[in-house]
C-alpha cells in the first residue's frame, strides 16, 4: 500500500490546501499521473503521484488543510484486484457553449468557463477566450502577501546558512545573435528563438562538466543530481516570483529548450505547474536583463547550492553572467571555470541543435 502524502513544495512550505480530487476510489493510476491540485502560499499546483496502482481510499477532503507529510490518500499496488465498485460519475452541469479544444484549454490552465463571455459563433467560447481570460487572472491578493513571506523567510534564511561566494563574467554574444538571425530567418515567427534559449543550453551543458553546481545540500552533505532540472526565475502578474523547473533539461537541444521554457512560463502565471516542477529544480537562472539590470547577484534557493544570473546586453552584444555557489561544496577555481565553461559553450552555438 503506497501512501500519499502532502509532498514539500518550497524550502519554507509547511502546509497546504486541497483544492481538488482529479481521481476517484477505484481508478487506475499511473507514475506521474495528476491526481490531486494543491493550494500553496504561491500557487495552485497540480501533483502527481510517483507510484502506480489503484485507488484505495481518499482522506483528505476538498478545502482542508493539512501539514506536509500528512496521508491524503491510499493508493492499492496495481498488481491487486481491481475494487469492483467505483464512486459514482459526478453529473454534469449546465451545458455552455464551448469547443472542445476551448474546453481541454481551460482544464489545463484551471480558468473557470463560468466566467467568460464567449466570442465564437452564438457566444461559444473559443481557445482565444480562454487565453485571454488566463493572461488576464490577478494573483489572488492573499497568494501575493503570503508569497513574498516564504520567498523573505526562505531568502533570509539562505544567507544565514549558506557561506555565498559570487564570481561574474563579461560573456560576448556576437556568435549566439549571429547564429540565431541565420535560424529565424530559416524559421516561421512562432517557431524563433530568443537569446535566453542559448543561454540556458549552455548553464545546461556546462553542468555536464561542472557536476559540484548541480545538486542539494542537505544534513550537512551534498548529493549530486544527475538529472538537470533547471530552476527559471518567473515573474508573476500581480506579483510574486516562482522559480519553477524546466525537467531533464540536460537531454533537450535548444528549440526543445526554448517550447518548454514559454510553456512552463505561460502555466506558470496561469497557476496551472506540476509538483514536480516546484520540488525538483537542481540549479535556478535568473535572467533580469529585460529590466535593463547590468548584472544580477543572487541569492541561493535552499537546498540548491548555485544560481546563475544574467543581465542586459551591452551596445557591444556583451552581457554579465555571475554565479552565487556554496561555499561548502564549491570553491572560487571551480567556480571561474565553470562560468568560462558557460562562455566557451556559447561561441559555438551552432552545436545546440
Amino acid at each position: 500500500m503506497y501512501e500519499f502524502k502532502m509532498p514539500v513544495l518550497g524550502a519554507e512550505m509547511t502546509h497546504g490546501k486541497l483544492l481538488e480530487w482529479k481521481v476517484q476510489v477505484g481508478d487506475k493510476i499511473n507514475r506521474h499521473d495528476i491526481i490531486a491540485v494543491v493550494d500553496t502560499d504561491k500557487a495552485a499546483i497540480d501533483i502527481e503521484s510517483f507510484a502506480e496502482g489503484i485507488v484505495e481510499k481518499l482522506i483528505t477532503q476538498i478545502g482542508e488543510q493539512v501539514s506536509v507529510g500528512t496521508v491524503m490518500a491510499l493508493i492499492r499496488d496495481g498488481a491487486e484486484e481491481k475494487i469492483a465498485q467505483s464512486a459514482p460519475p459526478i453529473p454534469e452541469a449546465i451545458a455552455i457553449k464551448i469547443s472542445p479544444l476551448a474546453k481541454k484549454l481551460a482544464t489545463e490552465l484551471g480558468v473557470d468557463i463560468s466566467k467568460i463571455k464567449g466570442t465564437g459563433m452564438d457566444g461559444a467560447i473559443i481557445e482565444e477566450d480562454i487565453k485571454k481570460m488566463a493572461a488576464q487572472a490577478p494573483l489572488k491578493k492573499d497568494h501575493t502577501a503570503s508569497m513574498k513571506k516564504i520567498i523573505g523567510a526562505a531568502m533570509a534564511k539562505s544567507k544565514r546558512e549558506i557561506p555565498h561566494y559570487y564570481l561574474s563574467c563579461e560573456i560576448d554574444l556576437n556568435n549566439v545573435l549571429n547564429w540565431l538571425e541565420k535560424y529565424n530567418s530559416a524559421h516561421p515567427v512562432t517557431e524563433r528563438l530568443l537569446y535566453i534559449a542559448p543561454l540556458v543550453k549552455a548553464v545546461v551543458n556546462a553542468l555536464k562538466e561542472f557536476p559540484e553546481f548541480n545538486g542539494f545540500y542537505i544534513n550537512n552533505e551534498y548529493r549530486p543530481s544527475e538529472a538537470i532540472h533547471v530552476g527559471m526565475a518567473i515573474a508573476l502578474r500581480g506579483g510574486g516570483l516562482i522559480a519553477p523547473a524546466i525537467l531533464d533539461a540536460n537531454k533537450m537541444n535548444v528549440v526543445e529548450m526554448m517550447n518548454n521554457l514559454a510553456d512552463l512560463v505561460t502555466r506558470a502565471r496561469a497557476g496551472k505547474l506540476r509538483s514536480s516542477e516546484i520540488s525538483d529544480p537542481t540549479i535556478t537562472i535568473t535572467n533580469l536583463g529585460e529590466l535593463g539590470v547590468d548584472s544580477v547577484f543572487g541569492i541561493i534557493y535552499p537546498p540548491q547550492v548555485a544560481l546563475i544570473g544574467f543581465g542586459k546586453m551591452s551596445l557591444h552584444k556583451t552581457i554579465i553572467a555571475t554565479l552565487a555557489a556554496d561555499h561548502r561544496v564549491s570553491n572560487g577555481l571551480s567556480g571561474s571555470r565553470f562560468l568560462a565553461a558557460i562562455d566557451k559553450i556559447l561561441q559555438e552555438p551552432e552545436k545546440f541543435l
